[in-house]
């Protein structure tokens, strides 16, 4: 069982699109996730220019690889790396603890991942 940040069961991050490095709609990892693809989010439009502007275009659909592109709103599992980057670029989009994995805090503090957790109406 894979465990997210806050010690549970991982949450699946999207179903629609499907993301995770094994396309299992889930921030999962192994040793060969060399992008270490851990941190759920919902992408924000600025994180989206942020993203193309470091030469990963992830809005521009590419149908040979059946992926539509992503829009504002759409969950995705980001490279922990790619969120660090948003974040000192102050567009870090913001995290779903329970769909990200434990493996997030050995490269992102916990309270970090907190303060910019996503805020749900509750």
């Amino acid at each position: 069982m894979a465990v997210n940040v806050l010690g549970t069961e991982l949450v699946p991050c999207s179903y629609a699109p499907l993301t995770g490095f094994f396309r299992d709609g889930c921030c999962n990892t192994r040793g060969d996730d060399t992008g270490l693809h851990l941190v759920c989010t919902k992408v924000t439009a600025e994180f989206l220019v942020f993203s193309a502007r470091q030469d990963n275009d992830l809005a521009t659909p590419q149908p040979e690889h059946r992926f539509a592109g992503l829009k504002p709103g759409d969950r995705w599992c980001l490279c922990v790396t790619r969120w660090l980057e948003a974040l000192d670029a102050g567009v870090a989009p913001p995290v779903v603890l329970e769909s990200t994995h434990i493996n997030t805090t050995h490269h992102v503090p916990l309270e970090t991942l907190q303060a910019h957790a996503l805020k749900t109406v509750g």
